[in-house]
């Protein structure tokens, strides 16, 4: 006697294909998720680097002229402190964990196929 999986092929090839398409979509979906949130992560990274480069480098520049000029002006503080402002928040968007429940979907489904299997056998 034939595993009925095997019947199953010989009879309705169709329904295969359509649940091996149906996988295939979701794992697709699931990629891209997760793809998604990866490309967020670095982006938020790249951001934290301009930031800092740009904060330094208005800073370095606020020094110069404040110690040339021999005064203080609230602007030579304010820009930089306002790239200091970007850079934290893009470091806070940066460290943020990513989602616990990667492809949680696809593992429920093979799941739920591997108990059916299991209960037709």
């Amino acid at each position: 006697m034939l595993h009925p999986l095997f019947s199953i092929l010989v009879r309705r090839p169709d329904l295969v294909v359509d649940h091996l398409s149906a996988y295939g979509a979701l794992v697709h979906e699931e990629v891209s998720e997760a793809g998604s949130e990866l490309l967020q992560r670095a982006l938020a990274w790249g951001a934290v680097i301009l930031c800092a480069g740009v904060f330094l480098t208005l800073a370095g520049v606020a020094l110069m002229l404040g110690l040339l000029l021999n005064q203080f002006h609230w602007v030579l503080v304010a820009m930089p402190a306002v790239m200091l402002l970007f850079l934290l928040i893009a470091f806070g968007k940066a460290r943020q964990p990513l989602g616990a429940n990667g492809f949680a979907e696809l593992k429920d489904q093979l799941e739920r196929d591997a108990q059916a299997l299991r209960a037709a056998a």
